[in-house]
C-alpha cells in the first residue's frame, strides 16, 4: 500500500503540473518560436534549453505530457469498452458467435499488433493536422488493442452462466441484452478496470515508439515519442538535458505500475 501511495502521489503531480497546468510552469506555449535563441543550452529562462528552431523544450515537454496523459487513458477505455462489449457477447452467446470473435481476436493476437500500427498510420496521409493526428493514432491503439482483454472477459462471463442470478433473472423473462449489460458486464467489472490499468502504460510506450519513428503525433504538437527523436546522432553525455522526455517516461510508467495492487492482474 506504501507503493502505492508513493506512485500515487507521484502520478498526480505529474498529471497537475504537467496535463492541467503546463502553462503555469513554461516560459511560453509548445509551438513558440524565440529565433534569436536556437539550440540554447539549459538557462533560467530555458530550463530544458531550446530545440533547433527555438522552441522551449520544458513547454513542449509539459504539452506532450498532456497528449500521453490525457489520451492514453481514453485509448485504454475504448479498447477496454469494445472488449467488455465483444467478450460479454462471445462468452454468453457462445456458439458460431462465440467461434467468430475468438477467431477475430486470435488473429489480432498472432499479429504484431504494433507491426499492425505501423502498417495502418503508414497508410494513413502525413499531411494531416496535429489534433486529427492525436485522433487517429489514440483511436488505433484502442481499436487495435481489444482482443486480450476480450478474451479474459468471455471466459469470466462464461463461468457465470450458470450463477443463481442470471438464472433468476432469465426466469423472469428478461431479454439477452440486459442478462449481458445489467448482470454480467457488472459482475466483470474488476477484470475490466485491471485491464485498463494495465493497458494506459502499454498504449504511452506505443506512442511513444510511434512518435519515434516519426508516425505519431503530428508537428508542430510535441509529443515523448517526437522529443525522443532529438537524441538520433547526438550524445546524451554531451547533452544530458536531452533525457528528460525519457525520465519522465520512466516514471509515469513506474508510478502506474506501483498504484496497481499485484493481485488484480488476471491470472
Amino acid at each position: 500500500m506504501k507503493a502505492a501511495r508513493i506512485g500515487a502521489i507521484l502520478l498526480l503531480a505529474l498529471v497537475a503540473a504537467g496535463a492541467l497546468m503546463p502553462e503555469r510552469w513554461a516560459a511560453g506555449r509548445y509551438d513558440q518560436q524565440f529565433r534569436e535563441l536556437p539550440d540554447a543550452p539549459p538557462s533560467a529562462q530555458f530550463p530544458l534549453g531550446t530545440d533547433a528552431v527555438g522552441r522551449d523544450r520544458l513547454s513542449r515537454l509539459l504539452y506532450g505530457t498532456r497528449v500521453s496523459l490525457l489520451l492514453a487513458p481514453a485509448a485504454a477505455l475504448l479498447s477496454c469498452l469494445a472488449a467488455g462489449l465483444l467478450g460479454g457477447i462471445a462468452g454468453y452467446a457462445g456458439g458460431f458467435t462465440d467461434r467468430a470473435i475468438v477467431s477475430a481476436a486470435d488473429f489480432f493476437l498472432s499479429v504484431p499488433w504494433l507491426l499492425l500500427l505501423l502498417i495502418v498510420r503508414a497508410c494513413l496521409p502525413l499531411d494531416v493536422s496535429p489534433a486529427a493526428s492525436v485522433a487517429i493514432t489514440f483511436a488505433l491503439l484502442g481499436l487495435m488493442g481489444w482482443a486480450a482483454p476480450a478474451r479474459i472477459v468471455r471466459a469470466a462471463v462464461a463461468s457465470l452462466m450458470d450463477s443463481e442470478f442470471v438464472l433468476m433473472a432469465r426466469a423472469r423473462g428478461y431479454s439477452s441484452w440486459r442478462v449481458l449489460l445489467r448482470q454480467l458486464l457488472p459482475n466483470v467489472t474488476p477484470v475490466l478496470l485491471a485491464q485498463f490499468w494495465i493497458a494506459v502504460p502499454a498504449y504511452i510506450l506505443t506512442e511513444t515508439t510511434l512518435g519515434m519513428l516519426g508516425l505519431g503525433v503530428a508537428e508542430p504538437l510535441p509529443s515523448w515519442g517526437g522529443l525522443l527523436r532529438e537524441l538520433e546522432g547526438v550524445s546524451p553525455l554531451d547533452q544530458p538535458y536531452l533525457l528528460a522526455p525519457a525520465i519522465l517516461l520512466a516514471a509515469v510508467v513506474g508510478s502506474l505500475q506501483l498504484i496497481l495492487p499485484r493481485e488484480d492482474y488476471p491470472v
